[in-house]
């Protein structure tokens, strides 16, 4: 009896243990009252008593948790009685600042990592609410790479999300999109149970986000939003996402449901405040009504959005309707842009001081003339090397008259060309970085800015072209390798479409066309395929005016193989030219530019993977179709 009474009294501790714990924070329902108290007193008179009550409990009773968010609240009460301030003082950011170191080393030496990065959540938070972008971005990226060093999924998973709100929010994608990648990578590889209890549909729906509205890839992550949906936001998210697609794909029943599922839900705004006009502007395409006004002041608030609705409209041929806004989507971005940009330079400037910025800006653009020069009498070296390369090239070959002057020819065209290509983007790079060192009020700063990009365009551009020259010289000097390793079929063609999408030309459309969903690894040499797979999107970019460049992958195609193929409606290529091409320095057009080694590099390297390119002569659709077909098992290297 005594035994069974000794067992009854134990389990009804045990059972009013797990009840004083029934709380968000997983602690003693004691310490749960006392931090309740202190919360509701934040930024209030009587905090620091009841936030001191709360310590003094937890150490008495050893309760790390409730330790660590006596330091939470401390943070959090020091940014509440700063949030109604407009400008707050250097001073008061330090103060913040020590707190959360304060609360990161308590974090760490209790073990209790969630709150580390809690306190880079609350002081990002204080400065996105004081309009310090540059700051907020800073401490975010701060807080990703502590992660990484540490080796935290929580903390990366954390930092990429911020990171991907904060790129969103200024209508970023394309930064964005960095880290999206990166956060569904953790989301999906990781066993770390806070992050598997969150959902990764808005992952999903952010990604498809960062593609044309009419590539392959926005259903793609579209179906996977819908497969992680786990709570009613989730599926209100991915029925936002949904109406749009169904009504580019011109599925007015899809579109119809899904819009009347957003509209009727009262926590749309959540998704997107501008969502209801937006559906309105869609109705009125779909269902062949004018618009005679677009209000850009409301739709501004989601720039996505009036970009939807310019692809729906052109869509359903409404191409004048389609090309004024996005006329004047550029306008206002642009104006946007500098806006952020003039403010982003006003708190680098409190941030550092006048004086030593624009100290900094005088040592950047002298340290760019010399960099300038040092670029010039590189160019000069190579063109030198490459002059000499040539006539020994020449020399070697003259085994009779025609084929020597057939070899000076080419050299001469090959220098003739490379003059050219060079001294085009090198001539910007100067001429802008001579802008650039000019004094003070020269030009306004957004126009800097402009030079700035200018310079970095053409620097691209003159680096490929030097790529295509020391790629060429290390397959003749044999330094070339080819390291084998698992390759993913899709996300090497979607990797080279990221890679090659900035050389299209206006109104080009570039897509990829997988042969199936599911993924395919095999055995190659992931780099060299993403290498010819970009060496041959930017030729049809350079070929391909209007229409569209299609990259698409077949497994039946040639059997045994991976089998790519590249579709245009350029130029194309006569069938008598289908080898020519294939040499080096060989350029059908003169005018476009290039080194004309491009496609040779990809035969090259392709014969040194077993692979094969080649010109698909039987393609008659117009444009053109280039073949890169690479075997699923390769032979051993020797």
């Amino acid at each position: 009896m005594k035994k069974w009474l000794t067992s009854f009294v134990l389990l009804a501790a045990a059972l009013f243990s797990l009840a004083a714990q029934d709380n968000p924070y997983g602690i003693d329902q004691e310490f749960h009252k006392l931090l309740e108290e202190a919360m509701h007193l934040e930024g209030k008179i009587g905090f620091d008593s009841a936030n001191s009550a709360l310590l003094s409990k937890a150490i008495e009773k050893g309760d790390t948790k409730a330790q660590t968010l006596y330091y939470v609240e401390r943070l959090k009460n020091a940014t509440a009685l700063l949030k109604d301030k407009k400008n707050t003082t250097q001073a008061e950011d330090e103060n913040i600042l020590k707190y959360m170191e304060d609360l990161k080393r308590v974090a760490s030496d209790l073990g209790e990592t969630k709150f580390f990065y809690q306190a880079y959540d609350i002081v990002q938070s204080y400065y996105y609410i004081h309009g310090k972008l540059v700051h907020t971005m800073e401490l975010v990226q701060d807080m990703r790479e502590q992660a990484v060093a540490r080796k935290e999924p929580y903390g990366i998973w954390m930092g990429n999300r911020y990171l991907i709100s904060l790129y969103i929010a200024q209508n970023d994608y394309i930064s964005a999109k960095k880290y999206i990648k990166e956060a569904i990578r953790v989301y999906e590889t990781t066993d770390d149970p806070t992050i598997r209890k969150e959902s990764a549909t808005r992952l999903y729906c952010d990604m498809s986000d960062t593609f044309p509205i009419g590539n392959d890839s926005v259903p793609y992550f579209l179906a996977k939003a819908e497969a992680a949906r786990k709570q009613h936001m989730d599926t209100l998210r991915y029925e936002y996402h949904h109406a749009k697609l169904a009504a580019f794909q011109q599925d007015v029943k899809a579109y119809e449901y899904a819009r009347d599922y957003c509209l009727s839900d009262s926590h749309l705004h959540m998704v997107s405040t501008t969502a209801p006009t937006m559906f309105g502007y869609i109705d009125r395409l779909v269902y062949g009504n004018q618009i005679d006004e677009f209000d850009f002041v409301t739709m501004s608030k989601h720039l996505r959005e009036v970009k939807y609705i310019a692809n729906i409209a052109e869509e359903y041929g409404r191409k004048e309707l389609a090309f004024k806004i996005e006329k004047n989507l550029v306008a206002y971005e642009e104006r946007v842009l500098a806006a952020a940009n003039q403010s982003k330079l006003a708190e680098i400037e409190a941030k550092m001081g006048n004086d030593v910025l624009s100290a900094k800006i005088s040592e950047e653009t002298h340290r760019a003339q010399r960099a300038m020069r040092m670029v010039m009498l590189l160019i000069i070296a190579i063109l030198l090397v490459i002059t000499v390369f040539m006539v020994f090239y020449a020399l070697n070959l003259r085994k009779t008259n025609e084929k020597v002057r057939m070899a000076d020819a080419a050299k001469t065209r090959f220098v003739q060309n490379m003059s050219h290509e060079v001294r085009t983007p090198l001539n910007a790079i100067v001429g802008f970085s001579q802008l650039l060192s000019l004094p003070d009020g020269s030009f306004p700063e957004e126009e800097k800015e402009e030079f700035a990009g200018h310079i970095v365009n053409n620097t691209k551009m003159l680096t490929m072209l030097l790529d295509d020259i020391l790629n060429a010289s290390a397959m003749d000097s044999g330094n070339y390798r080819i390291t084998y390793e698992d390759g993913e079929m899709h996300y090497m063609a979607q990797a080279a479409i990221s890679s090659a999408e900035h050389r299209l030309q206006p109104g080009v459309r570039m897509y990829y066309q997988p042969c199936q969903e599911e993924p395919f690894n095999f055995s190659t040499d992931p780099r060299r395929v993403q290498q010819i797979l970009i060496n041959l999107l930017t030729n049809a970019c350079k070929h391909t005016a209007s229409g569209e460049i299609r990259l698409a992958s077949s497994l039946t195609e040639n059997p045994g193989f991976v089998t790519y193929s590249v579709t245009d409606t350029g130029t194309g290529v006569p069938p008598e030219q289908a080898e020519k091409i294939f040499e080096r320095f060989a350029k059908l057009n003169d005018f476009v530019q290039g080194t004309g080694l491009g496609l040779s590099i990809c035969r090259d390297i392709a014969g040194r993977m077993g692979a094969k390119v080649y010109l698909d002569t039987t393609y008659t659709a117009g444009g053109a179709r280039f073949v890169f077909a690479i075997p699923c098992n390769p032979a051993p290297q020797q």
